[in-house]
């Protein structure tokens, strides 16, 4: 049987402004696990239960909706807001640039962030990161998910601190990348209609192997089967929240800026059928995806004669635009071979 587990870290210290010998502890858990595992369940995050139970609640009658009615609040592709219906997206794309399961995921999502009225600065070449929301007719949705979009992006600011004290990086490192941040609240659902034939010829793929694109993704999610990491031993492992805890896991951003001391976690859903029906299972992922105009490389401190820079420079928008190109639009990406590497290195 497998011992391995995600890693648990209280951040509380950082919530409550506790003492500093308190946070150094907790900065050293967190370089402990993200270098190890990459996957960490957080308790001490501050998100009040009703605040959550708001979002699960505004979930079900959103994803409750006919199929025709929630279609009514699809956007094009590029703006990453509004509804995404099933088989719409391959999150392995963003990854991987030979794989032929083109838009077969078939989860469904509903994605809002933050938007140009919120950032009427932002240069006007990376304005595209920045659509305006769409909010759908459902009594009670849009004050329940702005809610927790607050909450969790402040959980994300709250690891954004942890990061640079684990990685001894100024404390302002992450501020200034991140005072207009691409931000987005990306709800999952994967139930499925109960007229869906269930694929026979393969396995049901929830959501494709991928990365996660920015600097921390926040995530809570049912307590049901389906999530999976693999593992530094090459094997995929399923991960379930302890009662209270939000997932947190690295994005490609943070590998690059840590020259890989700390690399994306690779993960993917497999939601169990039973009695030939899957099993619901929700999520709300919170991406804190930096500014979209910054500069991302290898920070100094963690480049040297035997750690040479593993990757050039990117801006945030260039990165993004590659990797949104593959999970939403069917573009192949081709640019990220090491997180490849990875992956073809696994099990299965």
């Amino acid at each position: 049987m497998s011992t391995f587990r995600v890693p648990a870290v209280d951040i509380g210290p950082y919530v409550t402004h506790g003492s500093a010998s308190s946070k150094a502890a907790v900065a050293a858990a967190m370089d402990h696990a993200c270098r190890t595992v990459g996957f960490v369940q957080i308790h001490g995050h501050g998100i009040a239960p009703g605040v959550i139970a708001g979002l699960a609640d505004a979930t079900d009658a959103f994803f409750g909706l006919p199929l025709a009615e929630k279609n009514m609040w699809r956007r094009p592709a590029g703006e990453n807001r509004g509804y995404s219906p099933p088989k719409s997206e391959s999150l392995r794309l963003s990854l991987d640039a030979t794989s032929t399961n083109n838009m077969n995921d078939f989860f469904e999502a509903f994605n809002v962030g933050r938007s140009v009225a919120d950032y009427p600065d932002v240069p006007a070449h990376v304005r595209h990161h920045y659509a305006t929301n769409t909010w759908p007719d459902v009594s009670g949705f849009e004050n329940a998910v702005s809610a927790y979009f607050g909450e969790a992006e402040r959980v994300a600011t709250t690891m954004t601190t942890i990061f640079a004290d684990a990685l001894h990086l100024p404390g302002d490192y992450f501020t200034w990348r991140t005072d207009h941040s691409v931000n987005t609240l990306r709800i999952n659902n994967y139930s499925l209609p109960e007229d869906t034939r269930i694929p026979t010829d393969g396995e049901l793929i929830g959501m494709g192997e991928h990365t996660d694109y920015g600097i921390v993704t926040v995530l809570w999610a049912d307590q049901a089967p389906g999530l999976q990491i693999l593992g530094t031993d090459g094997a995929w492992h399923d991960v379930m929240p302890d009662d209270g805890a939000l997932l947190i896991n690295l994005g490609d951003l943070t590998t690059r800026l840590t020259n890989e001391r700390w690399l994306s976690t690779l993960h993917r859903v497999r939601p169990p059928v039973v009695d030939g029906r899957v099993q619901r299972r929700r999520s709300a992922a919170f991406f804190c995806d930096a500014n979209a105009d910054a500069v991302i490389a290898p920070h100094a401190s963690l480049v040297g004669a035997s750690t040479p820079a593993l990757y050039a420079p990117i801006t945030v928008d260039e990165h993004l635009r590659i990797k949104l190109a593959g999970s939403r639009t069917g573009i192949p990406n081709t640019a990220a071979e090491r997180e490849l590497a990875r992956l073809r290195a696994s099990s299965s």
